[in-house]
């Protein structure tokens, strides 16, 4: 029993990891709200380097069997999150974005485990807090919101609480500094020193490449991800995302970077990271602008009458809706066209009447073989080349007779000869006999007695 349950578990935890897949990637989660002055958002950052030591070494010396996790949590009264605000705000700006972070907390954790021929540290600094000043413009009928504020990149060292968060082979060199000997100073230390805290690309991929929906009938559902109740139900919420392979996006593919170096044995760093992520939703009916090299959306309250899009942009629903309402009457007047098709063919026997036909043999015996094949044949028809099988070779098929005669015996010629034997041959060992076939061969001194053999002699 305790077997059972322990293969129970094995396999629950087999399928578990097989089908989990790790998310690396700088995953952007926003929700903008034009009517208050605050809005939410988080950041993920994640990204893994393998220590990989093939061949043993130093390295594998100095990690094995090394297991060690380093988290945290801070908020706004942090110092360390104070300077991490600061450069993301400047960062911001000097994007051409008015936007500011104006509170912030930070949770990380680092977590090294080693194994027999490789190392892998997982990194994770997740950030979440709130934008303002994000409102350009507003009147009644439209307010303009800045979007450009989605690089949130940091290239400096950022520590908190006496841990270096951003700059990965800093981790190494602050609590594995024999291992930070060993790659300092070579080309994988370009590979270490990649920072984890940068979002660039979701801001170079331009917003007119990511995938656009909007919910007109309203998001009461959805209402608390913007901190908001119910009153706000027949409200429209427009979605960007961004992060899967498309036409417009291109294909996404992780982000590897490696180094090889020698040292007492061959080492490999790798630094692996997803495609990024982003999904950015607005109250109202967002339209896409810029502002100069900034990029905006116009938010109206609702969308334009009569207005719909899909995922890959403005296409109109009515023309969507149409298309399929032709191909649902296609198919509609197809089937009514067969239908009728159908009814005018007569019921009932067709061709020609079964009673009319009688069997015809068409076989011949070969040997002691015989078949069984035959064709039907008219029975009022005596004329049987015109019921013929198309397949048929007169050239070569005789008229089927009703009884074989019994086989004539062929008179030999001198082509033909089919036993006799050779009187002059040579040979005093050679004897004939008369009874084989197509091996002897009669002539003019033969003395065979057979009939065959005489009939032979004399016809020489």
């Amino acid at each position: 029993m305790s077997r059972a349950i322990l293969l129970t578990i094995l396999l629950a935890g087999l399928i578990i990891i097989g089908t989990s897949a790790p998310a690396w990637a700088a995953q952007l989660d926003a929700r903008i709200n034009p009517n208050n002055e605050l809005s939410p958002f988080k950041m993920s950052y994640l990204k893994t380097i393998f220590l990989e030591y093939p061949n043993g070494g130093n390295l594998s010396d100095e990690l094995r069997g090394k297991v060690w996790t380093i988290s945290g949590t801070a908020d706004s009264s942090n110092p360390g999150v104070q300077n991490l605000i600061a450069k993301l705000n400047q960062k911001i700006l000097s994007d051409g974005s008015q936007v500011i972070i104006s509170d912030l907390n930070v949770t990380y954790d680092i977590h090294l485990k080693a194994r027999e021929f490789s190392t892998s540290i997982d990194y994770k600094v997740i950030i979440e807090g709130t934008l303002t000043n994000y409102v350009i413009t507003k009147d009644t009928q439209k307010t303009l919101i800045d979007l450009g504020w989605r690089g949130l990149s940091v290239n400096d060292e950022i520590v908190i609480d006496g841990v270096e968060i951003n700059i990965p082979i800093n981790i190494l060199r602050d609590r594995e500094p024999n291992v930070y000997t060993i790659f300092a100073g070579t080309e994988a230390e370009d590979v270490l020193n990649r920072p984890l805290i940068n979002a660039d690309f979701i801001l170079e991929q331009p917003m007119t490449n990511w995938h656009f929906l909007f919910d007109p009938t309203g998001i009461n559902v959805d209402a608390g991800t913007f901190g908001l109740d119910e009153s706000i139900t027949g409200f429209v919420v427009s979605v960007w995302t961004m992060g899967e392979s498309s036409i417009r996006e291109g294909i996404q593919i992780e982000k590897i970077y490696e180094a090889k170096i020698m040292s007492d044995q061959k080492y490999s760093v790798r630094s692996v990271q997803s495609a990024d992520q982003g999904s950015l939703a607005a109250i109202g009916f967002g339209a896409l602008d810029t502002l100069g090299d900034l990029e905006i959306a116009g938010i109206t309250p609702t969308s334009p009458t009569g207005y719909a899009t899909t995922s890959t942009g403005g296409f109109p629903t009515m023309i969507v809706y149409g298309m399929a309402g032709m191909a649902a009457l296609g198919g509609i007047g197809f089937f009514i066209k067969s239908s009728r098709s159908l009814k005018k063919i007569p019921q009932g026997q067709q061709g020609i009447d079964p009673s009319r036909l009688v069997g015809y043999q068409t076989s011949e015996s070969s040997g002691g073989y015989h078949t069984n094949r035959g064709e039907a044949q008219l029975r009022d028809d005596a004329d049987y080349q015109k019921t013929r099988s198309v397949y048929a070779d007169t050239s070569q098929q005789s008229p089927p007779p009703q009884q074989s005669p019994p086989p004539q015996a062929a008179t030999p010629t001198m082509i033909d000869q089919a036993c006799g034997c050779e009187a002059d041959s040579g040979d005093p060992d050679y004897s004939c006999d008369c009874a084989m076939q197509g091996h002897c061969i009669c002539s003019a001194d033969c003395k065979c007695a057979t009939d065959v053999c005489k009939e032979a002699v004399g016809q020489l």
